[in-house]
């Protein structure tokens, strides 16, 4: 029987390899591909809270309102669309593909004071702004203190 060196930092390589090759197979990446078009996407979001209301931004360039779906159902936020593959030039004149192509689906959950029946949508720039207004008994209220 051969005694072996244990050499940890190796050993640590080979997980990280692993790792690497379960995550990508996870999420549909071909371990050997380095084509960020094959990956998929997702639009990049903003979410923040104001008194009245919640919003949502997201970026979108190169589509138009009517590459975009919005709707709302069992108090969550679906947000999808397409982003289509310019066909200016033949793939095999590309020497680079860096932007991502395709169909898009993104869900948030929304919290019950939100008001459903009113949302309001804006697209501008390749930003599209969606604001979701609270319910008023969600709204913060100022109490007066009365002296006595």
């Amino acid at each position: 029987m051969a005694l072996v060196r244990w050499r940890p930092m190796k050993d640590m390589s080979s997980v990280e390899r692993d790792l690497n090759w379960a995550c990508n197979d996870l999420f549909g990446l071909s371990a050997a591909s380095n084509d960020l078009s094959e990956r998929g996407w997702a639009p990049a979001m903003d979410i923040f809270e104001k008194d009245d209301e919640i919003n949502l931004k997201a970026e979108l360039p190169g589509l138009s309102k009517d590459d975009i779906s919005i709707s709302i159902e069992n108090n969550t936020l679906m947000l999808s669309g397409e982003k289509k593959k310019e066909n200016e030039v033949s793939e095999k004149n590309y020497h680079r593909i860096e932007r991502s192509y395709g169909r898009f689906q993104r869900k948030f959950s929304l919290p019950a004071t939100v008001d459903p029946g009113k949302v309001n949508a804006n697209f501008k720039d390749g930003i599209l702004s969606i604001s979701l207004a609270k319910k008023e008994e969600a709204k913060p209220k100022t109490i007066e203190i009365a002296v006595s």
